[in-house]
């Protein structure tokens, strides 16, 4: 298992990443829910760095020697709006409810706590919920980088891989678990992983979770953790759903909230109006020609609508690959890392890079399909407008006019 230290593994391989969801894409999709077009259009209004200042600094916070100097080297110097209220009362030992939109730091939130306490209490061990494989991923990378050279051992728990690899790592007890809940129920069944030691527990976009089905085995995860630990529930929304979760595992849980609208306030959103899918897909192509669709984000609902698009997109002169759930694990890793090293120019997508999916530098986000739920298109969106950056999401209507 692999150390958050650059060392090799003592017995197999970490875990490596996959780029898709824990269930499969390829059941019927749901009804879509109807959406006004009116809700696709907004205009930016970017929320500069100046209007927030943070009351803490890395620096000055009370973390291990390593940590801190980790965060430097990862350019972390002022916490963002959810880091500033969540790290100081993660390191008091708090329960913490954060309620936060997408891409604003949330799992260095947790992580730097979580790791911190790890470091400092050699008889703790945490586990960590995300609903996708890739948003699992992201977790993992993010703290071995600010936990790098602690000696720490974790093991990624996810779907889709052999599970030879994860039961050789789970044999030297890790201190830090993260996976999706179907992979870590499927370990829990198999007894190959116990968790009543366990006494840090996250769980990252709960509300995500419980929308995949992920309820029961939620609960049937944290009832086997330790009844004294500390837990973090991160989530985009608060409905009774998620409270009936934390009400039952936590008590008296602090919740900090820094959520600054339904959307993105740095994405400019617009509608695309089409009358045919022949016009459907020259405007697209039109719009792709452009200079400044530097990297495109596409969504569309299916695998073979995502695979046809990309084919056509490709056919038409433009650097393309797509991403989604009938890929497998190398196919999904190899897109991925050309995306992210730009070469290729657009993604083509299901809803399954719709979280997590951590790339800083995406100029727009085209919905060439509508979302399943408002929910759902401002997540997609989420994917750009990054970084103080200000992006752009289009979504196709289709119009009778």
């Amino acid at each position: 298992m692999s150390q958050y230290q650059n060392q090799r593994p003592r017995n197999g391989r970490y875990g490596r990443p996959q780029f898709s969801s824990n269930r499969s894409s390829n059941r019927r999709q749901p009804k879509k829910a109807y959406i006004h077009p009116s809700r696709f259009i907004q205009s930016a209004k970017p929320v500069s760095a100046s209007d927030f200042t943070p009351t803490n600094k890395f620096i000055d916070l009370e973390l291990h020697p390593l940590i801190k100097g980790n965060l430097i080297k990862m350019g972390y110097s002022e916490p963002s709006p959810i880091q500033d209220q969540a790290i100081p009362l993660g390191l008091e030992g708090k329960d913490i409810v954060g309620i936060a939109d997408t891409g604003t730091g949330k799992t260095a939130a947790f992580a730097v706590p979580l790791l911190n306490r790890l470091i400092m209490e050699r008889n703790t061990q945490a586990i960590i919920l995300a609903p996708t494989r890739e948003l699992a991923q992201q977790i993992e990378e993010q703290c071995r980088h600010i936990a790098k050279g602690s000696g720490l051992d974790g093991a990624l728990l996810i779907g889709g891989m052999a599970m030879g690899p994860q039961l050789r790592e789970l044999r030297f007890n890790p201190r830090i678990i993260i996976g999706t809940p179907g992979r870590i129920k499927d370990h829990l069944e198999r007894r190959s992983l116990i968790l009543d030691q366990c006494n840090i527990v996250v769980l990252d976009e709960v509300d995500r979770m419980l929308d995949m089905g992920f309820v029961n085995d939620i609960r049937e995860i944290l009832s086997k953790t330790n009844q004294r630990k500390q837990s973090f529930y991160f989530s985009a929304t608060l409905d009774n759903r998620v409270k009936a979760i934390i009400d039952t595992f936590s008590v008296n849980p602090i919740q900090i909230s820094v959520k600054t609208g339904e959307t993105s306030s740095n994405v400019e959103q617009n509608i695309v109006p089409f009358k045919s899918v022949s016009e459907k897909i020259g405007k697209l192509h039109d719009l792709l020609i452009q200079d400044a669709f530097a990297k495109t984000l596409v969504f569309d609902d299916t695998h073979h609508s995502v695979e046809n698009l990309s084919k056509e997109l490709s056919i038409r002169g433009f650097s393309t690959d797509s991403i989604h759930g009938g890929k497998s694990q190398s196919q999904r890793q190899q897109v991925l890392k050309r995306f992210k090293e730009n070469h290729i120019k657009v993604l083509v997508a299901t809803d399954v890079a719709a979280r997590g999916l951590d790339v800083s530098d995406i100029t727009h986000v085209i919905n060439y399909s509508s979302p399943q739920t408002y929910e759902d298109y401002v997540h997609r969106i989420g994917r750009t407008g990054r970084a103080g950056k200000v992006g752009y999401a289009l979504t196709f209507v289709e119009s009778n006019s």
